[in-house]
């Protein structure tokens, strides 16, 4: 900084110093922006100061802190960003002296009249941060009543650079802990179990009791019954409920991304491993890591998994140091683990690990009771998002939900309710509205929907694929299925590479 001894006194250089630690001393947003307010006056020794951030999306220009008189009045308040000497600085990138500022172009007099305060000189510099101007800083009348001179100037471009780099840091972190508490509050925002049968209080009773503990739980049942939403349930009701709920579908990746995905991998561990990658495990230290689909995992990864729950430690893929980590695991399955273990496809000391506390989900037909309690939660559901009025549910459309056999259990209930919504256009859903297989006979609508569903469903994706040439995302979105839930069921039936061409 000799450019800057020779141009400052030591006095002011002392003061930018100072400012300038005090603003990258914390990186709450309002406390910084407050720091470079305050610090501008002092090194500028001002009457007053402002700094405006500038919202690019409504391209207006906000007062996020204020010193002086009346500086309390101005936070909050918002202009035209094209307006004041605020706006041209804001413009054009570069400070402005104003000697005489009521007589300029340029100067917007309705803050002064708002506030009943008189601006007799300005100066304005840019906060820049990579070519970006986020804001403006503004300093108001010197203190010893003369003007501002150049060399003032200079100096506030100085301390609006640095100024410029603690905002910019203060907004990231203030951004990444609003999307880290959105994140939390999208996965548990369905965290709700719906019904008052038996099995479910069964179920409920269960997952409170091992719901304040730090035990593995494992949670059994077909696709669809909600094993997910019970994981969350667990996790509100735990002692990590602060913490996040990182949620993984085993089944959906295949072996080198889903070691991957769990455990994160070095830069130059594999090719595409272009950065280091955090896994999900490191996510969710402190908090709950919900493994779904538990039975798909390939025998190096059931090994990797093992060590983890044993030891509490992993090692990224590619890597070499052994990290440490604390997190509670909720594994689900809808496979016999037990079975698998037998035909050597499943480690049984995993399963041990595992199976500390396991938990039954029931299937929709064992809780018949809830369907009405269910027919309610996910019409209301549907209606707020598809934002359509609440239908009632017609006596003959009712029956038919409630004899349904559901082989797709609550997943099948929820698509099939939010389609009838989308499909009524009166004041009550009808039979029209629910899919042709629930509304032939009793005696038969399981059947076929049970052919539908299992007997010809490797026969659909099989064709889908021929169809686009072995391509899976053109025959996932013939499907109307995500490629996720395509690959998924390529595993899940055998299909081979060939069988596709």
């Amino acid at each position: 900084m000799t450019w800057a001894s020779d141009r400052f006194s030591s006095e002011s250089l002392g003061a930018l110093t100072e400012a300038s630690a005090a603003i990258n001393s914390t990186l709450d947003l309002d406390e910084v922006l407050s720091r470079i307010a305050d610090g501008a006056a002092r090194v500028m020794r001002a009457q007053a100061s402002s700094v405006l951030l500038y919202d690019r999306r409504r391209n207006r220009l906000i007062f996020g802190a204020a010193v002086g008189e009346h500086g309390a009045k101005l936070l909050g308040r918002d202009f035209d960003a094209r307006l004041g000497i605020a706006g041209h600085v804001l413009k054009t990138g570069k400070p402005e002296n104003i000697v005489e500022a009521s007589k300029h172009p340029d100067f917007f007099h309705g803050i002064d009249e708002a506030i009943q305060f008189q601006t007799r000189g300005l100066i304005a510099a840019p906060m820049i941060q990579r070519s970006e101007t986020i804001g403006v800083v503004e300093v108001l009348n010197r203190a010893d009543g003369r003007s501002f001179d150049d060399t003032d100037l200079e100096l506030l471009r100085v301390f609006a650079d640095l100024a410029a780099s603690g905002a910019r840091n203060a907004q990231a972190h203030a951004r990444l802990k609003k999307q880290n508490l959105a994140l939390r509050q999208s996965l548990l925002s369905d965290a709700e179990v719906i019904g008052t049968s038996k099995p479910v209080r069964e179920m409920l009773d269960l997952a409170n009791r091992v719901a304040p503990t730090h035990a593995t739980v494992l949670l059994a049942g077909e696709t669809g019954t909600g094993k997910e939403v019970l994981a969350k349930h667990i996790h509100r009701a735990s002692p990590r409920a602060d913490q996040a709920f990182i949620a993984v579908n085993c089944a959906a990746l295949p072996e080198t991304l889903l070691e991957s995905e769990l455990f994160g991998h070095e830069k130059g561990s594999f090719t595409g491993a272009t950065a280091q990658h955090i896994g999900r495990f490191e996510l969710a230290d402190h908090g709950t890591l919900f493994l779904d689909e538990i039975g798909d995992i390939s025998a190096s990864t059931q090994v990797k998994l093992l060590r983890l729950l044993q030891e509490r430690t992993f090692t990224r893929v590619g890597g070499n140091q052994t990290l440490a980590c604390d997190v509670r695991v909720i594994a689900a399955t809808n496979r016999d683990l037990k079975t698998a273990i037998a035909e050597g496809k499943f480690r049984d000391d995993l399963f041990y690990r595992l199976n500390v506390f396991p938990i039954t989900v029931p299937p929709v037909r064992e809780r018949r009771a809830d369907i009405p309690l269910l027919i309610e939660h996910f019409v209301r559901r549907a209606a707020a998002e598809l934002a359509l009025p609440i239908r009632e549910v017609s006596p003959a459309a009712r029956e038919l939900l409630q004899t349904y056999d559901w082989p797709g259990n609550i997943r099948e209930l929820a698509n099939i309710l939010e389609r009838a919504v989308l499909l009524c256009d009166g004041p009550a859903l009808l039979p029209s509205h629910l899919p042709p297989e629930m509304t032939g006979n009793p005696e038969r609508r399981s059947s076929r929907r049970n052919v539908g569903l299992r007997a010809n469903e490797r026969s659909m994706i099989l064709q889908a694929l021929k169809d686009h040439h072995g391509n899976q995302s053109a025959a996932a979105r013939a499907l109307d299925i995500s490629r996720d839930n395509l690959r998924y069921r390529i595993k899940k039936y055998d299909i081979a590479r060939e069988e596709m061409a």
